[in-house]
This record gives C-alpha cells, sequence and structure tokens, in this order.
C-alpha cells in the first residue's frame, strides 16, 4: 500500500483510459497526483474526486503541453503545491486515422505530432531540473512504434520518435540517478480507441490473451517502473501486449 508513499507525480492524459487507471494505482500506493488534460474537465473532475477518496491529494490542470508558457505555470504550481515533482509520466495523445497517406490532412498531422512528441518534449523539459536522484519519466508509446500501424502512419511516427527520445534522455539522465523508461502497450479498451475505431465493448470473461488488454492491466507496468524494483532499468520499454513479437 505505501510504495509509493508522499511521492508526488505528474500524469499527462490521465482524465481517462491509461492515464487514468495508472493515476488511480499510484494514488492507491501512497502518491499524491498532478493531472494534465487537454479538455474533459468533467472525467478530470471525476478521476480527481477518486483519488481522493483514497486519501491522497490530486490537482487538475486543464491546458496543451505544447505550449512552453502552459507547462511552465502548471510545473511551478506543482512544485509550490507538492513541494517536488518524483516522477513524470507522459502519458497524452491524439490520433487521427487515415486508409491512405493522400487523405492525411495536414492540421491532424501537426496536431498529432504537437501533443504525442513535441508537447512530451517540452513539459519534460520544464520538469526535468525539478527531479532529483531517484526520480524517473516514463512515457508512453505503442506497439506500433515497432509494428507500423497501416491507418495511424503520423500516430506511429510519433510512438517511434518516443522511444528514441527515451533511449537518449536517458544516456543524459543516467549520470543524475533519473531513470527514463517507456510503456508500449499492445491494443487497449480505451476511450480513444473506442472513438477512434468504433470498437465494441470487450468481453471481460475472455481470457487475458484473447481480448485487448484492459487500462488497469497496462497501469502496472507504470508502476513496475516507478518503483524500486526498477532500479537497474533505465533506457528501456516494457512491453504489455499480450503476447505480440517485437523486435527493436
Amino acid at each position: 500500500m505505501d510504495e509509493l508513499k508522499d511521492k508526488s507525480v505528474l500524469i499527462t492524459g490521465a482524465d481517462s483510459g491509461i492515464g487514468k487507471a495508472t493515476a488511480l494505482l499510484f494514488a492507491h500506493k501512497g502518491a499524491d497526483i498532478a493531472i494534465i488534460y487537454h479538455s474533459d474537465i468533467k472525467n478530470a473532475e471525476e478521476t480527481k474526486n477518486e483519488i481522493e477518496k483514497l486519501g491522497r491529494k490530486c490537482i487538475i490542470f486543464g491546458g496543451d503541453i505544447n505550449d512552453y508558457g502552459f507547462c511552465e505555470e502548471t510545473t511551478a504550481k506543482i512544485i509550490e503545491e507538492f513541494g517536488g515533482i518524483d516522477i513524470l509520466i507522459n502519458n497524452a495523445g491524439v490520433q487521427f486515422p487515415a486508409e491512405n497517406i493522400e487523405e492525411l490532412e495536414e492540421e491532424n498531422i501537426r496536431k498529432t505530432f504537437n501533443s504525442n512528441i513535441i508537447g512530451m518534449i517540452l513539459l519534460t523539459k520544464v520538469v526535468f531540473p525539478y527531479l532529483k536522484e531517484g526520480s524517473s519519466v516514463i512515457n508512453t508509446t505503442s506497439a506500433a512504434a515497432y509494428q507500423g500501424h497501416a491507418e495511424l502512419l503520423d500516430y506511429s511516427a510519433t510512438k517511434g520518435a518516443i522511444v528514441s527520445f527515451t533511449r537518449s534522455l536517458a544516456l543524459q539522465a543516467k549520470p543524475k540517478g533519473i531513470r527514463i523508461n517507456a510503456v508500449a502497450p499492445g491494443p487497449v479498451a480505451t476511450p480513444l480507441t473506442k472513438a477512434t475505431f468504433g470498437e465494441e465493448e470487450e468481453n471481460p470473461d475472455k481470457p487475458p490473451f484473447d481480448r485487448n488488454a484492459t487500462p488497469e492491466e497496462i497501469a502496472g507496468s507504470f508502476l513496475f517502473l516507478a518503483g524500486n524494483g526498477a532500479a537497474q532499468i533505465t533506457g528501456q520499454v516494457l512491453h504489455p501486449n499480450g503476447g505480440l513479437i517485437i523486435n527493436g
């Protein structure tokens, strides 16, 4: 219960899906949670209430991590409220499917890169000076970074960039004792994937490998990377993907 006692955690995109499941799990383990959400204040407030019911602090911030000023202002408020940041989880992301590269819209390409990788780098840049030895950054990438995805060209490209960003920052952060890792889920039943592909509700009675993962099943990978059990792990990617064979 106290694995993360009194740790302060900043999670982006934690109003639903994997981010929310991770926020609740970390709170259950004793952490105080700061959440950045883009626009869904209703779900963000619901997540906040659930965390507070677990007896932990939670503060939420609505805004765009592609806005450097927003990143600076939000980080300053979190430091003021919590006294520091121990763990940064970069989870925010968007996707816009297109069956053909000719159908990709410039606006959506730019939104995808801004949200998935540029915003991640900007926020990490702002938070990094406040991290200390033993702190960690955990990024959400995807199996699509390794396998590709015929309908998500730009999304897959950003997820590949996240893998490279994770490995490179790990080299830079190693002398400081800060661990940088990532999680690359396979298919997961989240509000985003349902909205994108119109997927039906998963049957929870199916065995784990016969269905898409739940967000809660993915959250455990983030917890492992944040804990002392991962003290020797940096620059790595965990693959909770239901048995997909991944190379690279």
